[in-house]
């Protein structure tokens, strides 16, 4: 890592040097043995500024909450959404208009995977 932030306005000539190594895991995984990472595939997490083609880290070991974005498992289909738990239910949230919420029926088999911690969006 950077030995101090850089800017993203005027460029410092101070840090013109960095030598050193980077270990992202470091710095963007807090429990390895629990942690993966999972390409993204689709548009309907776009609003959560996930994108087709983003790596996202996901810690299984994380308890899922209302409001966490998961990795999700219904009926044996893959998805990534946005957890959403009220009165009526479960909720897979989509994050893009186009894109319906799936509302999880009582006899569906649903295993939560994991909770999303961080996407690598690809510029």
């Amino acid at each position: 890592m950077a030995p101090s932030a850089v800017a993203a306005g005027y460029p410092s000539p101070a840090q013109d040097y960095f030598d050193g190594r980077i270990n992202l895991n470091e710095h963007l995984i807090k429990d390895v043995t629990s942690t993966y990472l999972v390409r993204v595939s689709g548009h309907s997490m776009d609003g959560a500024g996930i994108s087709d083609g983003d790596e996202l880290i996901v810690n299984r070991a994380l308890e899922p909450k209302d409001g966490s974005v998961v990795v999700a498992v219904l009926d044996g289909e893959l998805t990534v959404k946005r957890l959403r738990i009220t009165k009526g239910g479960v909720v897979l949230q989509a994050e893009n208009p186009e894109y319906p919420d799936i509302k999880v029926p009582e006899l569906a088999s649903l295993q939560i995977w994991g909770t999303a911690t961080l996407a690598l969006h690809h510029l």
